[in-house]
């Protein structure tokens, strides 16, 4: 069947993939669909797809029908191996128009689709992300495309003139962190430093932000360091809103945020990919390289901001004056429900023991959160990851996690039916989070609702969860068996 279509228009800034079918290499640029041998003017109803912006991903269309449209992701530039994360946007439609829109090249079989997932819509006269209804989402393998599952949606337009997107899950691009990190700046904080780390390939920034007390930074201080990043998955845009939930919680005036000013000193990448999030990629950089299995040996010119951060960590932990006690790597997962966490497998159960205390502790705060589904690991296929070569690197008064949050939705405690995520959801997690280092080193009893805290890191010695090796095993049994009967009326998820 002959398909009229405007030839796909390659713009630089969205790169290319090497291998794979010729049609995907770049998005579609405001590419005019018409039924098949039609010449006339073009008509309202005659949809306009386009993906040249910020994150965009679109690589094909397939007119079927009046009615159907096949869609084409277009996979991670340099590597055809990534193909989920989709944002476009349509426009020239009609009144009452219906579609299905089947996007039909997934690289992925399992699928949160699977359990009532569905793509998110905004248009320009309703500027807010909403998810499409359920009932009119399909995942469902095809033989019209050898067997591939393809999930299609139905959709009515209503308004002529708006424009309409479709995304994967809601978009966080780095324009957008910019603008939240330079509103930031703007607020002249004291215990705020925002710092340009280094630069991507394509000469985006990469920042870093240390958020304490500036006391704290006294070079005689000593210094209990949180070190948090996201974004290393471009396409996993949840990780964006649960760090900024982190970020916002930190620097407000809320008292619990001050006494964790006063302890503690937090060092946040908040987008470790920012090259992979401005190309609309899923996985990988713009030269096709998933950064999450390259911390053992990151090249300074293929992986730069990745070179650049493990630097910074090895140089932190090289320093007798900093204990760097936490890192935790910020991602979201495409086949699992809630919260939930990985940790490393050590030989001392001791060390065991106290690696589950924080995520036993986020559970009891977040009821989006589950401890039944985090798990502990080593598997050789993640050696290359933050987690697993940090958890290597540091000593063992170190805790490395990946913290995962569902692109979908989470199963609150006694119920089975999933709630599904919004921005505000992700992001009151990150708050969650925040909170939970409050419990962990037993701050909550300096709270003062009424005046700023001014204690010394000194302070904390003697108090917090981590005390396993001073006060025994017994100790730590017993907080596990406490912890372990609050977990149990919660209810596992």
């Amino acid at each position: 069947m002959e398909r009229k279509m405007e030839e796909n228009v390659r713009d630089p800034e969205t790169g290319s993939e090497a291998g794979g079918d010729d049609a995907l290499v770049g998005n579609v640029n405001k590419l005019l669909v018409t039924p098949p041998g039609y010449t006339g003017v073009p008509r309202k109803g005659h949809l306009i797809f386009d993906a040249c912006f910020e994150s965009g991903n679109l690589g094909r269309v397939d007119y079927i029908s009046e009615f159907e449209f096949d869609l084409f992701i277009r996979p991670d530039t340099c590597n055809p191996r990534f193909r989920v994360w989709f944002n476009f946007t349509v426009e020239n439609v009609r009144e009452t128009q219906r579609v299905i829109f089947n996007i039909v090249n997934f690289s992925k079989t399992k699928s949160l689709y699977r359990d009532g997932m569905s793509p998110v819509v905004k248009s320009t006269s309703r500027p807010k992300w909403q998810r499409l209804p359920a009932k009119n989402v399909y995942y469902y393998r095809c033989p019209d495309h050898r067997r591939n599952y393809v999930m299609s949606y139905a959709f009515c337009f209503d308004r002529e003139d708006d424009v309409y997107q479709f995304a994967y899950c809601y978009p966080y691009t780095y324009s957008r962190l910019q603008h939240y990190l330079d509103s930031l700046e703007r607020r002249n904080l004291g215990y705020l430093q925002r710092e340009q780390l280094g630069l991507s390939v394509q000469q985006r920034r990469l920042d870093l932000l240390t958020i304490t007390n500036p006391a704290n930074l006294k070079p005689e201080r000593e210094k209990r360091v949180v070190f948090l990043t996201a974004r290393v998955h471009p396409g996993e845009s949840p990780a964006s809103f649960i760090c900024q939930g982190i970020i916002d919680f930190l620097v407000s005036q809320h008292p619990a945020a001050r006494v964790l000013r006063d302890h503690l000193v937090f060092k946040i990448v908040p987008m470790l990919n920012p090259d992979g999030v401005y190309l609309g990629n899923y996985r990988c950089s713009l030269m096709g390289f998933d950064l999450n299995r390259h911390w053992q040996d990151p090249s300074p010119w293929a992986h730069p901001t990745l070179h650049t951060v493990k630097q910074l960590i090895v140089h932190m932990n090289q320093d007798p004056k900093v204990s760097l006690e936490f890192y935790i790597d910020v991602h979201a997962h495409s086949t699992m429900m809630n919260g939930f966490m990985y940790g490393n497998v050590f030989e001392e159960e001791e060390r065991v023991q106290r690696q589950a205390v924080f995520p036993r502790l986020l559970c009891n705060n977040a009821p989006d959160f589950s401890f039944s589904s985090t798990s502990f690991n080593r598997d050789v296929v993640k050696a290359g990851t933050g987690r697993r070569f940090l958890g290597g690197l540091l000593d063992d008064t170190s805790y490395c996690y990946t913290l995962e949050v569902s692109f979908y939705s989470y199963l609150a405690a006694g119920s089975s039916a999933p709630v599904p995520y919004t921005e505000d959801t992700y992001m009151k997690l990150g708050r969650n989070v925040a909170r939970t280092f409050l419990d962990y080193y037993r701050l909550n009893n300096l709270i003062d609702d009424n005046k700023p805290t001014n204690h010394s890191n000194s302070s904390l010695e003697g108090q917090s969860y981590r005390q396993g090796n001073s006060h025994g095993n017994g100790r730590n049994q017993e907080l596990e068996k406490s912890e372990r009967r609050i977990q149990g009326s919660k209810g596992d998820y």
